[in-house]
């Protein structure tokens, strides 16, 4: 499987998730008010997932317990 990043929208459900893809199964852990990470196997986290994000997002900013860096690699 490739590797890259994957972004899907559910706008019925107003979910957000970004989640790394092409590194093996996770499963969600809820780090509260409606956000969960994307671990995998050894804890590593490979995304996130945001409910309520357009009524968070009109509120103009989502805060998240997260630095993100986007790197590419060769």
């Amino acid at each position: 499987m490739e590797e890259g990043l994957k972004i899907w929208f559910d706008e019925e459900g107003d979910f957000l998730e970004i989640m790394l893809v092409g590194k093996g199964r996770g499963f969600f852990r809820d780090i509260g008010d409606d956000i969960w990470e994307r671990v995998d196997e050894k804890g590593r986290i490979r995304g996130i997932a945001i409910l309520n994000f357009r009524r968070r997002a009109e509120k103009g900013k989502i805060e998240l317990p997260y630095r993100l860096n986007f790197l590419k690699s060769v």
